[in-house]
């Protein structure tokens, strides 16, 4: 008979090492599946300077190892396998991977969300040939050379900030006359010599054959089109989640985030959801770790009154 795990977590986000860590500490059977890299969209952020307790430079990947190793350290199991299927209709929910499938008396659904691609000509031809939605990944490619940054909130201006340390120089196109980001993040760019702005413009399409040589911007306000040469183009336009194959089990809003009330409760008994993947209004490392927690929580008590 195969193993039934008291929590089945799908994906190792903060969201989902957060989970693993609560309920590991409570002393259940917990099992995380990633079939990535650990740490979700944080593991690809130069700089986590907004969360509570972070060390001085604290980076994404440094972060996302603490994280992992505390939840290993009491207990949570961790397999790398892609879900393709699940059934949650009875009691014993059943998740289906790519390798083997695995039962759970709960699961927790982390699988956090993925950039969103911008839309320009030649994006997706382009990519990972000078077209990157990871700075940290990336940016030593473009030592020396001209990139372009698309987008206005604070990814991308945290991204567009470590550039300047590869990068000769890094202009920030955005569609509006003014960023979303946060000040402090604001006032870093604005006073950073490698980084110029281009205001209410988007991006039309990227040029070049085999890698980007340059990107052609169009005004939406004047609608005058214009080429800027550029070597690299960094993307940071929001996220979509990661949510397809949930499709049809569970309630989602019409973006594809899935519904829950506070306690990250979803429309099925015994399934909850946290972190970036859920329908919320604040998507941060803070608010993916405490979704985790309250979900563990949840999750617990729903076992407490269904098994024992």
């Amino acid at each position: 008979m195969a193993n039934i795990h008291d929590i089945i977590i799908i994906g190792g986000g903060p969201a989902g090492l957060s989970s693993g860590l609560y309920g590991s500490r409570a002393k259940l059977d917990v099992l995380i599946i990633e079939k990535g890299n650990f740490g979700g969209q944080m593991s690809t952020t130069a700089e986590v300077e907004n969360y509570p307790g972070s060390i001085e430079n604290a980076t994404g990947p440094s972060l996302t190892e603490r994280m992992r190793q505390q939840a290993e350290e009491f207990g949570t199991k961790f397999v790398k396998d892609e879900v393709v299927g699940v059934d949650f209709t009875g009691d014993i929910k059943v998740v289906k991977g790519k390798n083997e499938e695995y039962q759970g008396r709960t699961v927790i659904i982390a699988t956090g969300a993925e950039p969103r691609l911008a839309g320009f000509k030649n994006e997706v031809e382009l990519r990972a040939r000078g077209v990157s939605y990871c700075a940290t990944c990336d940016a030593d490619f473009f030592e020396g050379l001209d990139v372009a940054v698309i987008g206005g909130g604070d990814s991308a201006l945290t991204e567009a900030i470590y550039l300047t340390k590869f990068a000769e120089s890094v202009t920030i196109i955005h569609r509006r006359d003014e960023l979303r980001a946060a000040k402090s993040l604001q006032e870093k760019a604005f006073n950073n010599p490698k980084i110029k702005f281009i205001w209410n413009s988007v991006p039309v399409e990227a040029r070049g054959e085999e890698i980007v040589e340059g990107l052609i911007i169009k005004n939406v306000k004047t609608g005058e089109t214009s080429e800027i040469p550029v070597n690299g183009i960094f993307v940071f336009v929001g996220l979509d989640p990661i949510t397809e194959v949930f499709r049809g089990h569970i309630e989602m809003d019409e973006r594809g985030y899935i519904i829950t009330d506070t306690e990250m409760r979803t429309n099925v008994e015994g399934v909850f959801a946290a972190g970036d993947v859920r329908q919320k209004t604040l998507r941060q490392v803070i608010t993916a770790a405490a979704d985790g927690a309250i979900a563990v929580i949840a999750a617990e008590e729903y076992i407490n009154e269904k098994f024992k």
